[in-house]
């Protein structure tokens, strides 16, 4: 059983950290078959249906299905959708900008992760924005340790970013995982050193940066769910499910074959 700590974040068991282990091995190799079949014509709907056959054969089922009235198995954001966007019959083009956020829960845990790809032709500030997302996330990651704080996330990936003058996404946060896909802490973009919750051994977290090319504001569509930045700019969305284990960050959401995932597919 999970250790209930103040503020009702749990500490995860060693058991429980090996079935969100399983779950992210799912998800990761939802990533790549989907990383595998993206290409100029396909619809985000045959993704959608690409990554629920890969999760249901594995065993688990997709976190995002049902959630709260989401649709989906994933979220497909395109261009200047940040994050949420709702698969359907539109179509890949060249030069879209796609993220792809993924979840999977096997034996009541879940894992979440996401990636952003360009496809066909992009230019060299698209293909920065996505490389320097991908970064942020992988700084995150490295100042999540045991006895660190939650501010120190935030501190790092926000340092980074504004560096690299990208409107850092406030509104939405990386957060707890577990047996729920949202739980507590939030884990903000944006903090300062020294500053939020302690992280200890066994808490298990979702870090997941959204850089903008223009402003950090966004906009929710009529459809209720899919976020786009409020200037039209361009977006990039990284994510990795994370426990502090032996006092620094294991990523759970990986395979070997993830890390060769690609920032832009040419078709």
């Amino acid at each position: 059983m999970s250790t209930e700590i103040h503020n009702g974040i749990t500490i995860k068991s060693e058991n429980e950290i090996n079935q969100m282990r399983e779950a992210g091995k799912i998800v990761a190799m939802a990533q790549i078959a989907l990383a595998n079949a993206i290409r100029i014509g396909i619809s985000t709907l045959e993704l959608d249906k690409i990554a629920e056959k890969e999760i249901r054969t594995q065993g688990a089922i997709p976190s995002f299905k049902g959630y709260m009235g989401f649709p989906s198995s994933i979220c497909t954001s395109i261009n200047n959708e940040i994050v949420h966007g709702i698969p359907s019959k539109r179509k890949i083009k060249n030069g879209d900008i796609v993220s792809i956020d993924v979840g999977a829960i096997y034996n009541g845990y879940h894992s979440d992760s996401a990636f952003t790809i360009g496809i066909g032709d992009i230019s060299d500030k698209e293909k920065k924005l996505i490389a320097d997302t991908k970064t942020a996330l992988q700084i995150g990651i490295n100042s999540a340790k045991n006895s660190a704080r939650v501010g120190d996330i935030g501190f790092t990936i926000q340092q980074y970013g504004d560096q690299h003058n990208y409107g850092i996404v406030k509104q939405y946060v990386g957060h707890g995982i577990g047996r729920n896909l949202h739980e507590e802490p939030q884990i903000p973009n944006y903090g300062n050193q020294g500053k939020g919750i302690q992280l200890k051994n066994g808490m298990s977290i979702a870090i997941e940066p959204m850089f903008n090319l223009g402003t950090w504001e966004t906009q929710v569509l009529d459809d209720e769910w899919t976020v786009v930045t409020a200037d039209g700019s361009i977006s990039a969305h990284f994510e990795d499910t994370i426990v502090i284990h032996n006092n620094n960050a294991q990523i759970l959401s990986e395979l070997p074959e993830k890390k060769n995932i690609p920032i832009q597919k040419n078709n």
